[in-house]
């Protein structure tokens, strides 16, 4: 299970690193510190910093989202120029009270050298020079904050499409699967046979995992691998010996999750092109997991002599690339191989 930071903690330590900017590149480095009491420049260079992050997270988290992802644009301008204005106000006080003085009768002594004397204390920067600053500071902080606040918006906007897209996708292989199947049931009953009972148990297990699970974003593979052993199970009543299935499972697939019917089209696609009761019908199917990598291999001989837009297998197959694309953009590997005899594909998943 990987750990992660909590995002306290990573707030806490930028904060401290922000702060620490000032004096990663002073001659006297941290030393700088220790000065704060008695040195007013390096007091109100830290207190800048200070009051310019307190200003970053309220605007990150307060007047961005609140005014100006609502339009309310004038409100947030004003709002940003009563921060600064309070910023400067905060900064003209600590400056003040650095100058006041208490005053120390003349005492005959004789003239001093112009200029820092070497050892003593240095001059204190004019005051145009920490306002312009703070002003820099200030225009820093609301840039990378809209920076941050919008790409995070843009984010949580391709999420919310994303799964929009996925559901609909999802909407419509779900009826194209339930309708394949209940016309398998439908044989049976037609022939009366009595693997009738059988197949609606076996369909009442598929639906079960289609409305409880297959809703998540993912399920554990084993469940999904379970939901195409039931399938094809109940394909194999239906169709009894006039199609020759080889169908094998292997490796160990606890703790994996798997995006839900993310490869049962595939699956479909075989038994509707593959089956013919007066030609020798061939479908292969393999599912393998070796550590974070699977792999499925789906093969039928073409024998189908019609089709038809509803017995057509392209609509769940053209969802699937889709899903795939969106799901595992970099994860996975799809070979079809489409000829005039056969039909095959190839899919490799990227499982870690």
């Amino acid at each position: 299970m990987k750990r992660t930071i909590p995002p306290i903690l990573i707030h806490i330590l930028l904060g401290l690193a922000f702060l620490s900017l000032p004096y990663l590149f002073a001659p006297d480095g941290f030393s700088g510190l220790t000065k704060l009491t008695s040195n007013p420049h390096e007091r109100t260079n830290f207190l800048s910093y200070l009051f310019m992050l307190v200003f970053f997270y309220a605007n990150y988290y307060y007047l961005i989202p609140k005014l100006y992802l609502e339009g309310k644009y004038i409100l947030y301008v004003t709002s940003l120029v009563g921060s600064f204005l309070l910023l400067i106000g905060a900064v003209v006080l600590v400056d003040r009270g650095d100058l006041v003085a208490v005053p120390i009768p003349a005492l005959p002594h004789p003239p001093r050298p112009q200029g820092p004397v070497p050892g003593g204390p240095q001059a204190k920067p004019p005051f145009g020079f920490e306002l312009s600053h703070a002003l820099f500071l200030y225009l820093v902080g609301i840039f990378v904050s809209l920076y941050l606040q919008i790409k995070n918006r843009w984010r949580q906007t391709e999420q919310e499409k994303l799964s929009t897209e996925l559901s609909y996708l999802k909407a419509q292989i779900n009826p194209h699967f339930l309708f394949n199947t209940l016309n398998s049931i439908y044989s049976l009953a037609i022939e009366k046979s009595d693997k009738t009972a059988d197949a609606v148990v076996k369909l009442s297990s598929l639906m079960r995992y289609v409305i409880r699970d297959a809703g998540s974003h993912e399920v554990p593979l084993a469940k999904e691998v379970a939901y195409i052993s039931d399938y094809i199970a109940l394909q194999q009543l239906r169709l009894d010996d006039t199609v020759q299935i080889e169908y094998a499972v292997s490796g160990f697939f606890n703790g994996k999750q798997i995006a839900p019917l993310i490869l049962i089209s595939f699956v479909e696609n075989a038994f509707k092109y593959g089956v013919n009761p007066e030609v020798k019908s061939i479908i292969h199917i393999t599912i393998s997991l070796n550590e974070n990598t699977l792999r499925l291999h789906v093969y039928n001989k073409k024998v189908r002599l019609y089709h038809n837009d509803e017995a057509s297998g392209g609509i769940g197959i053209d969802n699937t690339k889709a899903r795939l694309k969106l799901v595992y953009p970099n994860q996975h590997v799809l070979t079809i191989n489409d000829n005039p005899t056969g039909f095959a594909v190839d899919l490799t998943l990227n499982l870690a």
